[in-house]
């Protein structure tokens, strides 16, 4: 039997390629669960293992894809039967593991979850990592007190992945979202998904000197990292949280400890990779119910698997807006 799927070779240390290509099953890594992949999506963690310097595959030919939903073709573990639809979010799948870009992968039973009750394949591909991140987020936000009443919730880097989702989840649950955004043409599609104020990213992109600036914010979904979030501690509401999601704008944080100290502020890390099984079916659950499927919908870039290798590069340099869904039979 064979298979389509984004072969990553690599022709020199600075130089890969990557096409679609016909494998054999044989080829598949070690596992205990085959899945016949139905649809994927394309993150900024895919564009570096596109690349040949991104720094996250060690071993080439590679097969991308740090996320997938499909249903169980094969299976030596009970917990999944064959015919069972399931999600894989992390685990480093798609980056020391073959991933899903591809119509099968073959993974540790551990790693995968469910499809939700209320989501279809092609929708928790439009959430995907990101969306699961965003709603790790959240849960980490109400966890240390966020409530509604308190005032705007912050959500930097709105118009990506993680931004997406999370200004739709923080609406329908009633929040005020303030929405930051480097490409203005992105507000209407923002506004769209319930941010109820745009913040141009030149306002907040950059460190001040004051360690402390007005109280602002009930709470901040941190997609950018850098020197934003270490501008954001600092406007933070007494005893309030930001959740660092990722780093698009960087990994050093130049901030004060004086939001710590004289607001109690808290910055709250969330780890979509080796989350824990229980804290997953929270997630995935929470999306399936808080995420207005509508709005889903509206945030979807369809493609296929040929398109893959240039939403890899695009991504990279913030051009792709909301989800990309692949369909890999497509």
């Amino acid at each position: 039997m064979t298979f389509q799927a984004i072969l990553v070779e690599q022709q020199s240390p600075s130089e890969v390629s990557a096409s679609v290509q016909e494998l054999s099953e044989d080829q598949l890594p070690e596992g205990n669960v085959t899945v016949a992949v139905e649809h994927t999506t394309v993150n900024y963690k895919d564009g570096l293992c596109l690349k040949a310097d991104g720094g996250l595959v060690r071993t080439w030919p590679h097969v991308p894809g740090i996320d997938f939903a499909g249903m169980v073709e094969w299976s030596d573990d009970d917990r999944y039967q064959v015919g069972d639809k399931v999600v894989l979010t992390g685990w480093g799948v798609g980056e020391r593991h073959w991933g899903g870009f591809a119509q099968k992968a073959r993974v540790d039973a551990d790693w995968l979850v469910p499809l939700p009750d209320g989501l279809s394949t092609r929708q928790a591909m439009a959430i995907g990592t990101a969306g699961f991140a965003a709603m790790l987020a959240i849960l980490a936000l109400e966890e240390h007190g966020l409530k509604p009443e308190q005032g705007e919730v912050l959500v930097t880097g709105a118009a990506g992945g993680v931004g997406s989702i999370a200004t739709a989840v923080l609406n329908q649950l009633g929040h005020e979202v303030a929405a930051v955004t480097g490409r203005p043409e992105t507000s209407d599609y923002l506004t769209s998904l319930g941010a109820s104020r745009i913040v141009a990213r030149d306002e907040i992109g950059s460190v001040v000197k004051r360690p402390l600036e007005s109280a602002t914010w009930a709470g901040c979904v941190d997609a950018v990292g850098g020197e934003m979030l270490a501008r954001v501690l600092g406007q933070l509401k007494y005893g309030a949280s930001a959740a660092a999601v990722g780093l698009a704008g960087g990994a050093k944080l130049p901030a004060s400890v004086i939001p710590f100290l004289l607001r109690g502020v808290n910055l709250l890390g969330i780890d979509s990779v080796l989350c824990p099984y229980e804290k997953r079916l929270t997630a995935w659950q929470r999306l399936a119910t808080d995420l207005p499927k509508d709005k889903l919908e509206s945030m979807i870039v369809p493609a296929t698997l040929s398109d893959v290798p240039q939403l890899g590069a695009d991504i990279l340099e913030g051009k792709v807006k909301g989800r990309v869904v692949v369909d890999v039979n497509g």
